[in-house]
């Protein structure tokens, strides 16, 4: 995960595709393993990016594994 940033207790990261379709895409493909994991990001879409916040609230707001398995997922599905 060297490309994610741990800052005050969230992991940050800003996913970068080739068009608005893409990005969607992206989150779309991403949403079923989300539900099935019950660790829902703060993210948003602004045109050809998604720019993700993982934090898990119900630990005080601070970064977990629950994160980090899906900054993984996440990293995974954006090389596909």
């Amino acid at each position: 995960m060297s490309t994610w940033k741990e800052e005050n207790q969230v992991l940050l990261k800003t996913f970068t595709f080739a068009s608005f379709e893409e990005a969607m895409q992206f989150m779309q493909n991403a949403a079923p393993f989300i539900s099935e994991t019950d660790h829902h990001p703060t993210w948003s879409n602004t045109y050809n990016r998604v720019e993700v916040k993982l934090t898990t609230h119900d630990a005080g707001n601070k970064v977990t594994e629950k994160d980090r398995k899906l900054a993984a997922y996440l990293d995974n599905l954006y090389k596909r």
